[in-house]
């Protein structure tokens, strides 16, 4: 599990996130939500120690998250980053090796190719593993970090969550692939002892397959809970500044914006 106590920051006198607290649990998906500058990115950053909080604690599987070297947490815990660019060339299968680069110190096992190639497959990008990667589209050099980030947590680890953060990961794809990565969360999430945290910005897609939405406003949490108890009018309206038409089928929310 993943805890986040009274969580800060600020710059200067500038609050960026004032005093969240939530709680992530393995086997849920646990997406991010909010208009720009309400603190998303910023959380994640937290998270992932790119940034240090003002105030607050962070807790993997109740340990503080200081207590962890960066070597330990990066054998559990996987990051896709908003802007992830490479500037030389490299084949795919290298790209996705480099996401077992904390399993090994010399050169791949067995089971580091196992990793990548299973998550290759897992992401159908096996097909690419030759290609150079910058001659890739968007959408396939987004789905080439997809196979990497869980390369990198692919093996379960005894006694210990695996925590996958993933920054707006919707970038560069389309409509097909965005709900083909959604599925595949889902998928691996059936393991039990995966936590996943994602920031999205489409809300029919938090909607319908979010367990967990969290909505910042203003750097502060405005709720968490379900997509029926998170998706209301009122909050919409508050976070947004949009009068949203909320339509509810077969146990679905949909978003609508006139």
């Amino acid at each position: 599990m993943l805890q986040l106590q009274n969580l800060s920051y600020k710059i200067g006198s500038k609050v960026i996130l004032e005093d969240v607290s939530l709680d992530f649990i393995p086997g849920k998906l646990n997406l991010i939500i909010g208009p720009n500058g309400a603190g998303k990115s910023t959380l994640v950053k937290l998270i992932c120690q790119q940034i240090k909080p003002s105030n607050g604690t962070i807790l993997f599987d109740n340990r503080h998250l200081q207590r962890f070297s960066t070597s330990d947490l990066s054998k559990f815990r996987a990051v896709l980053s908003q802007n992830v660019e490479l500037a030389f060339p490299l084949k795919v299968s290298e790209v996705v090796m480099m996401g077992r680069y904390p399993h090994f110190s010399s050169k791949p096992t067995p089971k580091d190719f196992e990793a990548c190639e299973a998550a290759m497959q897992f992401f159908d990008v096996l097909e690419l593993s030759s290609r150079d990667y910058m001659t890739l589209s968007g959408g396939e050099k987004q789905r080439v970090h997809f196979a990497r980030v869980v390369a990198q947590i692919w093996f379960p680890i005894e006694n210990q969550c695996r925590y996958l953060i993933l920054d707006e990961p919707l970038t560069f794809l389309d409509v097909h692939y965005q709900f083909h990565f959604m599925h595949k969360l889902l998928e691996l999430l059936k393991q039990k002892d995966i936590v996943v945290i994602g920031v999205v910005h489409d809300l029919n897609l938090a909607a319908k397959f979010a367990d967990q939405i969290i909505l910042l406003h203003q750097g502060k949490l405005l709720i968490n809970g379900t997509a029926e108890e998170v998706l209301t009018t009122d909050y919409i309206r508050k976070a947004y500044r949009l009068e949203p038409v909320i339509h509810k089928t077969n146990g679905q929310t949909f978003l609508f914006f006139e």
